[in-house]
């Protein structure tokens, strides 16, 4: 009798238990999908944002062949393009929103290498060498962070391979191993 009892439970509390089970996991599934859309809406604002952040550092390290080469930089000096870039509300912005969505390695890095530049001030005086390595190891560092934080955290590179591919002279600023 007690048998007729449990199977009787059984078949009412399954397909409960089953229903419960899969709405469950529908709205674990949904959760996930949310976040790795969310982490895909997100991705494209950073890399925006990065670009941005980065630009007047590209300029100040790329060689005045280069620049000049460009048919619209015609007349217009590197130095100080890349110097009002810095000083933009614009670009205040784009660090204000680095700030909030950047990890706290790309937080730091890019902290440091605003402060160094900061410390040196209006200085016009042209880069000397230990200017130059500290400069391009401060955005190297940069680099390699933002590098880990869109997708690539295993990554064996160092901060000094981040510049090779656009500094001619980078090995030859690369502290020896």
């Amino acid at each position: 009798m007690w048998v007729d009892y449990v199977t009787a439970i059984g078949s009412v509390t399954t397909p409960i238990l089953v229903l419960a089970l899969a709405g469950l996991g529908w709205r674990v599934r949904a959760r996930i999908e949310r976040q790795f859309t969310l982490e895909d809406e997100l991705r494209e604002d950073r890399i925006s944002t990065y670009n941005l952040i980065l630009e007047p550092f590209v300029m100040l390290l790329m060689s005045e062949a280069a620049w000049r080469s460009d048919r619209k930089n015609a007349g217009v000096d590197k130095n100080e393009m890349a110097t009002r870039k810095l000083l933009s509300l614009e670009y205040r912005s784009q660090g204000f929103r680095l700030s909030l969505f950047g990890s706290d390695e790309v937080v730091r890095s890019f902290n440091d290498l605003m402060q160094y530049f900061f410390q040196r001030g209006d200085q016009t005086q042209s880069y000397r060498e230990e200017n130059v390595r500290e400069i391009m190891s401060l955005l190297s560092r940069l680099l390699l962070e933002i590098r880990r934080l869109v997708g690539n955290e295993s990554t064996k590179l160092d901060s000094w391979d981040m510049l090779e591919w656009f500094l001619s002279d980078a090995r030859k600023f690369r502290p020896q191993k």
